[in-house]
């Protein structure tokens, strides 16, 4: 897949405009930004990534810890998402690669870490600050662990999964944040919790294919 071609298509997309509240649930009754309690450890799949490729956890030196989210942005955020949804086949890191853990960027396939890798470097490649897309992990409806894409907007905190093409306010989802990339530093993580300021690295409990 290239970049260029990605950054013409969500381009062209524009003349096809999709209205962002079609996109986004809110929910007025819950806050609209998720709570940071503290430092906590990082996954051990973030951790081995960082070793692999370096070069993509650094810091930036310019932190911004919100982003005014404008119709243009809403609509890259929706075509993004979506389009990488469309384009990777789940598959759990066991099976293509023989072991439970292993981050990396997705060509045809991948599980949910590596769907949002590649969403985090295409918004990066189209405008979007690194400081504003944060890797999270949460557990799901079912208890399972699952790694989401984080965008952290002056409106909240916004949802791309590659379970869904929508994109939900956070508070909107049927997760429980466990912990996300800071902002001054990818490779820093803060808890969403107070019981994940001392839970271990893991995505702890992924047992479905490409989850």
């Amino acid at each position: 897949m290239k970049t260029k071609f990605l950054a013409g298509a969500i381009l062209c997309g524009w003349l096809c405009w999709l209205a962002p509240a079609s996109a986004v649930e809110s929910n007025i009754e819950k806050p609209n930004a998720a709570r940071e309690y503290g430092k906590t450890l990082a996954p051990v799949g973030f951790v081995s990534f960082c070793a692999r490729m370096p070069e993509e956890c650094q810091p930036t030196g310019k932190s911004i810890k919100r982003i005014e989210m404008t119709p243009e942005r809403w609509n890259l955020l929706y075509q993004v998402n979506t389009y990488v949804n469309s384009r990777i086949t789940p598959v759990s890191d066991q099976e293509l690669y023989g072991q439970p853990e292993f981050w990396t960027y997705p060509t045809d396939a991948g599980d949910c870490e590596d769907y949002l890798l590649l969403k985090k470097r295409y918004l990066e490649r189209l405008g979007f600050p690194a400081s504003t897309l944060r890797i999270t992990v949460v557990l799901d409806e079912h208890k399972q662990g699952h790694a989401i894409l984080t965008v952290t907007a002056d409106s909240g905190d916004y949802v791309l999964d590659n379970r869904r093409d929508d994109i939900r306010r956070w508070s909107d989802t049927r997760y429980q944040f466990l912990k996300r990339q800071s902002a001054q530093d990818p490779k820093e993580w803060v808890a969403l919790t107070k019981q994940a300021t001392t839970a271990s690295g893991f995505v702890a409990g992924k047992s479905r294919a490409g989850d």
